[in-house]
């Protein structure tokens, strides 16, 4: 009984934080949130904080990153906090991932991204439970019996469907992306330790937001079969796609040409791969 409420914490936290990438990730490449928060001062931050905290306490009550939500006021208070502080820690990890964030960096100015990027980030985990609706779940009675042919012909037709997916997905969350300097900015201080760092963790918020969020499909998709709908493979093979589609808007968008150096295609691609692997995830949880 109390793994099994582990369990459940974990995964609403999973969903949550799911949630917060999903609705922040585009926000977290925009310059002009680095410099607000750059010369932000201690009571406008206490200020934003306590807005957030408000709208966040609203959008509990109907909404939440939890699949059995408590009207309680106690519980929806302590959702709030967790919401806001899901927020925080999301986007001050991801601010330290792009090293927009460093030890070098003041503590106000620090504090003062961290903040104004985990707004976003804190109402993506409140909007949790209706960012990503999904279809419906069928239930193994409701599965027709399927001979050899049809179900191969299934499995096709799935795994073109999570390629078709990740790809709308990708294209909707990078292109806005695509064409700015924040992903050039970045690129240019980035090593291969942080490029490695980046992939790492565009893969685990794929494979969170897809496999373990328990949003509604992923029942589902974890009964299906075929190579491409295995959860590694899936994944795997979902990033190799959102890195394709980077590479390609940012040679659409003239950020890179032919003639560039493959260690500059390699860092671009890999950074503007981060967002368009979270749109590729919402992409396949939402078909």
């Amino acid at each position: 009984m109390l793994q099994q409420s582990w369990k459940t914490e974990l995964q609403d936290l999973i969903r949550g934080i799911s949630g917060g990438f999903l609705f922040g990730i585009p926000l977290i490449y925009t310059m002009e949130v680095w410099w607000i928060g750059s010369y932000t001062k201690p009571p406008l931050m206490l200020s934003v904080l306590a807005v957030t905290f408000l709208v966040l306490f609203l959008l509990i009550q109907t909404d939440g990153f939890r699949k059995n939500n408590s009207h309680s006021f106690i519980q929806i208070v302590t959702d709030s906090v967790e919401a806001l502080a899901l927020g925080i820690i999301s986007a001050a990890a991801i601010l330290i991932l792009l090293q927009e964030v460093t030890i070098e960096t003041p503590l106000d100015e620090t504090l003062g991204k961290i903040i104004f990027e985990a707004v976003p980030f804190s109402l993506g985990v409140a909007l949790a439970q209706t960012l990503i609706s999904g279809g419906g779940e069928e239930s193994e009675e409701e599965q027709p019996q399927l001979t050899g042919s049809e179900r191969k012909k299934q499995r096709y037709h799935a795994a073109l469907a999570d390629i078709g997916a990740t790809a709308v997905g990708a294209i909707f969350i990078a292109f806005n992306i695509a064409p700015t300097d924040e992903v050039p900015t970045l690129a240019a201080p980035t090593t291969a330790p942080w490029l490695i760092a980046v992939i790492l963790t565009s893969l685990l918020i794929s494979y969170g937001i897809v496999f373990v969020a328990n949003f509604t499909t992923q029942q589902k998709r974890l009964q299906q079969e075929g190579m491409f709908q295995q959860p590694i493979v899936e994944t795997v093979m979902s990033y190799v796609i959102s890195l394709a589609l980077a590479a390609f808007m940012l040679w659409f968008f003239h950020r890179l040409s032919l003639t560039d150096p493959w260690p500059m295609w390699l860092r671009h691609t890999i950074l503007l791969g981060l967002p368009a692997t979270v749109g590729g995830a919402a992409g396949r949880i939402a078909i």
